[in-house]
């Protein structure tokens, strides 16, 4: 299993439509074939900065993700809003302190 975090930073008066929008294909991504579910987090300071985190089966599997259609109707959509370019990370688990009901 893998982990996907990426960074997202929006231009300050499009981070309220970002939430929105993710409110209406949150869940098409998290029960997209091999995700493990999703997380989406903001920073404490600075609202723009948004982050997903996502378990996915494999690394095949989440290309799979960004090579489909769902992906080809969010991101282009969420492009412009950005105020910075996206940052990304496919991390490896080395250790997992949280429980399971976390």
């Amino acid at each position: 299993m893998i982990t996907r975090i990426v960074k997202l930073t929006f231009r300050e008066e499009k981070v309220d439509d970002f939430l929105s929008f993710f409110d209406t294909i949150k869940q098409k991504v998290n029960s997209f074939p091999g995700c493990n579910g999703m997380q989406l987090v903001q920073d404490n300071k600075d609202k723009s900065v948004i982050f997903t985190y996502s378990q996915w089966n494999s690394e095949i599997e989440l290309n799979l993700y960004r090579n489909s259609e769902l992906f080809g109707e969010v991101w282009p959509g969420i492009k412009p809003w950005f105020n910075a370019k996206p940052e990304a990370w496919t991390t490896n688990l080395i250790f997992n302190g949280f429980s399971e009901e976390s």
